[in-house]
């Protein structure tokens, strides 16, 4: 069997340079369908997952561009509110466009990542969030139909047989922005992902606590 030998007893020093973290990124790229403002992203790292996200993002009416160290992304067409299975089924953090869709045009239509089947499944605690908001949401041909007039705030339990859910958390998180009121999330996910997802949305003008 292998084995690491470890001999302490010294002082350690020095530096490392840290990648940005993937599973943070997305959730925080999806923010971009909130505003019509341009944000720009830094440390964002360059993974398969990152370039389907940004472009969904641009099929979804954004426009983006890339240096080594920055993505600007803004909102340029507000008329498209349909996330396609053929970009979806690449990656399941997709579903986190659905919140910040439906809050802002009032509509969405997210295709189910993987095409989930009925019953129990991590998704379920997205769609309570929202319908909770006040969303109407149904299935249709594999697609997660949502719409809403005016979302309004809410007390919401987001805990579930496996615990809470970090893109669900991002949903609802991103979704009570623009609702009317104020929403408490109880049992929410309390991974660095959501403190990234609130500072961002913080600076964006929003009110967030206990994240």
């Amino acid at each position: 069997m292998d084995a690491f030998s470890i001999h302490g007893g010294q002082r350690l020093s020095g530096t490392i340079s840290v990648d940005g973290s993937k599973n943070a990124s997305l959730p925080l790229l999806a923010t971009a369908l909130l505003t019509e403002e341009e944000l720009v992203f830094e440390g964002i790292p360059n993974l398969s997952d990152i370039a389907n996200m940004v472009r969904l993002l641009e099929e979804l009416g954004c426009t983006s561009s890339r240096t080594k160290s920055h993505i600007q992304i803004q909102t340029k067409d507000s008329s498209v509110s349909h996330a396609r299975y053929d970009i979806v089924r690449t990656m399941r953090a997709s579903v986190c466009v659905l919140g910040p869709l439906l809050a802002k045009r009032g509509e969405v239509r997210v295709s189910m990542p993987g095409g989930c089947s009925f019953g129990d499944r991590p998704i379920d605690l997205h769609l309570r969030g929202l319908e909770a908001l006040g969303a109407k949401i149904h299935l249709e041909g594999g697609d997660i139909v949502a719409r809403c007039d005016r979302l309004h705030g809410a007390t919401i339990f987001l805990g579930g047989p496996f615990g809470s859910t970090v893109l669900g958390t991002a949903n609802v998180m991103s979704a009570a922005t623009l609702a009317k009121g104020t929403t408490i999330i109880e049992s929410a996910a309390c991974e660095p992902e959501i403190t990234d997802l609130a500072v961002l949305l913080n600076n964006m003008g929003a009110k967030i606590t206990g994240a």
